[in-house]
């Protein structure tokens, strides 16, 4: 029998580009998958992704098409399965496919390297037991990732963005954080932000751990200590482009298993999808945990 391939169409990925390019890319898809048994579904709700590649037959390949949100969404459907994931990056920012090599392929080699590119093994990130593929981001990034949320309609992009930052560094008070290693304490103290990646960027690019390699079993870790708000407007411009890394309020480990705790909930988000804030985040890496066409290939 012919491999299957399902296609996960998120309409809304891109700013809504994806729903306005949809029967381009059916047609596009239907031409490609020669030989392939293929299908297209098309997201209704936030979850759906999610529940289609669950619902994918054994030994498929599942295709995300959308941005970080919805290689998130499949992501999680697919982890601790046979499965395969495939990925045509359509989005804002495309980190996920950025650390697999594939964010600068046009939409045509995107789909062909989907649907019959080999599949290799990259690592699976865990927190609190739920899968993430490339990063996880606690603190400030996840708070000014919430302001947005309320943020007025008619703003959007870098206005959306400053409007965000400004108004979290406005209401800034830094949480408390204890982070172990294997019941080792490896940071005590105020913290602006942790990262536990996968990936060596997020947020679109942002090189927060340049170091980060996603197939070498280990999670690549940034702890930002105290920061004042002039502070974080200082060393903005040094994240973008991956200076900050000696920063000496910036520590730097590695490790598969770790532990932070907060003395108050902090925000959290998952390949920049937000999730319920807690007090601790128990994130560990699953090696070889995920399987994704045309990385390595």
């Amino acid at each position: 029998m012919s491999p299957y391939v399902l296609f996960v169409v998120n309409p809304a990925a891109g700013r809504g580009r994806v729903g306005r390019m949809l029967e381009h890319l059916q047609r596009l898809i239907q031409r490609r998958a020669d030989g392939l048994r293929v299908e297209v579904a098309v997201t209704q709700r936030p979850g759906h992704a999610t529940e289609l590649a669950q619902k994918a037959p054994s030994q498929s390949r599942v295709v995300a098409v959308g941005g970080d949100g919805t290689v998130h969404e499949v992501v999680r459907g697919l982890a601790g399965s046979d499965k395969a994931l495939g990925v045509v990056p359509i989005g804002s920012g495309n980190d996920f496919a950025r650390m697999v090599g594939l964010h600068r392929l046009g939409l045509e080699a995107a789909v062909e390297a989907a649907l019959r590119a080999p599949a290799h093994p990259v690592d699976l990130g865990l927190v609190n037991q739920q899968p993430y593929g490339a990063s996880l981001g606690i603190g400030f990034d996840a708070a000014v990732a919430r302001k947005a949320l309320e943020a007025p309609t008619l703003l959007r992009g870098m206005p959306r963005y400053l409007y965000s930052l400004f108004g979290v560094l406005r209401e800034l008070e830094l949480p408390q954080l204890e982070l172990y290693q294997n019941d080792r304490l490896l940071y005590q103290g105020p913290s602006l932000l942790v990262a536990l990646m996968n990936a060596p960027t997020y947020g679109g690019g942002i090189p927060i751990v340049p170091q980060a390699v996603p197939t070498d079993g280990l999670l690549s870790v940034a702890v930002a200590g105290r920061f004042s708000r002039l502070g974080v407007v200082g060393i903005l411009p040094r994240l973008l482009t991956g200076r900050h890394v000696h920063h000496p309020r910036l520590r730097f480990f590695q490790g598969e298993a770790f532990l932070a705790r907060f003395d108050r909930p902090v925000p959290a988000h998952t390949d920049g999808e937000l999730i319920p804030p807690s007090t601790e985040y128990r994130v560990q890496v699953v090696p070889g945990g995920l399987s994704v066409a045309g990385f390595g290939g």
